[in-house]
């Protein structure tokens, strides 16, 4: 269905586009909630709430803003669920310092484009957002979760593609790059809710004893 998106769907009209760009996220959300531990926990509840917000946020983003805040509710909603999972290791605390430059690089270059542009209204929202996202990023990194480091910083790499495309200059097939990258760190991301093999293997021995 993101194929159909991208590749084949044309932008007019543009219901039929916005409904195609909506159903591969609600392919995930089912996909996420099927790949759920029985027994949900708030970790669980808290990432599932992340990816209805991020779909809210896909549905919204002909009004920029109301797109922004939606995915920024959405992060907060990732943070929220890697922070219940967070397992501390210096090497992983140590990717903060490269995630904090490029945030900050990134969060430079968009304040003196929006400036340029006379949007300098825009520059509290969007340096919000990259404060929200960069951290989402590195408390993903904290858990350890590979399908949930993999995800976040292809949802990194997706939206410093589609900002530098909307504020700084085109990027040569800016939609493909975005929305690949798009959903799959939305499928990454929802994938981290599955147990880990070991886990899975202990509860089904311990089942089968009783």
């Amino acid at each position: 269905m993101s194929i159909l998106y991208i590749f084949i769907v044309p932008s007019e009209p543009e219901g039929l586009k916005l409904v195609f760009k909506l159903i591969p996220m609600a392919l995930i959300l089912a996909y996420a909630i099927l790949v759920c531990p029985p027994s949900r926990q708030p970790k669980h509840w808290l990432l599932l709430l992340g990816l209805l917000f991020s779909m809210c946020g896909d549905g919204l983003m002909k009004w920029f803003v109301a797109g922004l805040t939606a995915f920024l509710i959405g992060h907060l909603f990732y943070t929220a669920s890697f922070l219940r999972r967070f397992r501390f290791s210096w090497l992983r605390a140590a990717a903060l310092i490269p995630i904090a430059l490029y945030a900050g690089l990134m969060g430079q270059r968009l304040v003196h484009a929006l400036q340029d542009s006379g949007q300098s209204e825009l520059i509290a929202p969007v340096l919000i957002y990259i404060a929200v996202i960069s951290l989402m990023a590195w408390t993903a990194i904290m858990t350890g979760n590979l399908y949930a480091i993999i995800g976040s910083l292809l949802f990194l790499a997706s939206d410093s593609i589609l900002s530098w495309n909307m504020f700084v200059s085109d990027i040569p097939r800016s939609g493909i790059w975005i929305m690949t990258t798009y959903y799959t760190a939305q499928f990454f991301i929802a994938s981290s809710l599955r147990e880990p093999l070991i886990h899975a293997k202990h509860i089904h021995t311990r089942h089968a004893w009783h």
